[in-house]
């Protein structure tokens, strides 16, 4: 199974790109003429530029935000399970859906966030939600954010689960209160679960395009396209699969890079801790 899904299209990535491969019919090796390309033209960096601040954004938002929701529950054991469930079931719906729900509310002519502006006295902060370079790119971000933090908080739940109570009891009998419990015992235990959170969200907002591809189609003016999209569209809007293989391996040994990277970080700080 390995071998037959992962691997050999792996190595068949490799070996296209190295060609001018259109998909169909005769190719011809054209060595590293691809990879130049892709060093050579600015369009690439800008949209390895997008990647990395989607990424960036996604990342900070969902592990914070994961992180409250968490906090919270773990102080709420009643409300638990009813209310990590709600948090989760975002992330069970297909992105084609979320994609569409969202671009619907976000529209500028009917949608639902313009509407709601109006009906509370706010019409003069309407706007073309996806259609300004500046927010655009910041609201697709937040839609994978609100897809996917009810699967950070489960992990950060785990990982409260995970501290000794024997240690928190200690604390409260030493007069620690709520707050200062989280700074000194709750936030470095959960060190794991951020090493944890951190890597799974970094690697899979790296190589999204579900998300831009259905609601902005990597626009406007480039402001929404992932090498991931890009990647899309070299493929099956171009039909150059020799240049849609260089990127996406280009794209590998990026994620593998930034990977290994941060798993050495925040192995070190768990270590530390």
């Amino acid at each position: 199974m390995l071998a037959v899904f992962f691997l050999y299209p792996l190595f068949e990535a490799v070996r296209l790109s190295f060609t001018d491969s259109s998909g169909l019919g005769d190719y011809q090796y054209v060595g590293f003429d691809n990879y130049i390309r892709i060093l050579t033209r600015s369009r690439y960096y800008e949209s390895f530029g997008v990647t990395l601040a989607f990424v960036a954004i996604v990342v900070v938002c969902q592990t914070l935000m994961g992180l409250a929701f968490a906090t919270a529950l773990h102080a709420m054991p009643a409300i638990r399970n009813i209310c990590r469930t709600a948090l989760f079931m975002p992330a069970m719906m297909s992105f084609i859906i979320v994609g569409y729900v969202w671009s619907f509310i976000l529209s500028p002519f009917s949608g639902g966030l313009n509407a709601l502006l109006d009906l509370v006295g706010l019409g003069a902060l309407k706007t073309e939600w996806l259609g300004t370079p500046t927010l655009a790119l910041v609201l697709v971000a937040l839609v994978h954010v609100w897809m996917f933090t009810g699967y950070t908080c489960a992990i950060f739940l785990a990982g409260f689960a995970n501290i000794p109570p024997e240690i928190e009891e200690a604390a409260v009998l030493d007069g620690a209160g709520g707050w200062k419990r989280f700074l000194l015992i709750q936030l470095p235990l959960l060190a794991p679960s951020f090493t944890v959170n951190i890597m799974l969200s970094t690697i899979g907002t790296m190589k999204t395009f579900e998300l831009p591809f259905i609601m902005t189609k990597g626009g406007p003016d480039g402001a929404t396209q992932t090498i991931g999209l890009l990647i899309v569209q070299t493929l099956f809007t171009d039909y150059r699969f020799g240049l849609a293989s260089a990127l996406s391996v280009v794209l590998l040994l990026v994620v593998l890079a930034v990977a290994f990277v941060q798993n050495r970080v925040l192995r070190q700080r768990e270590d530390l801790i």
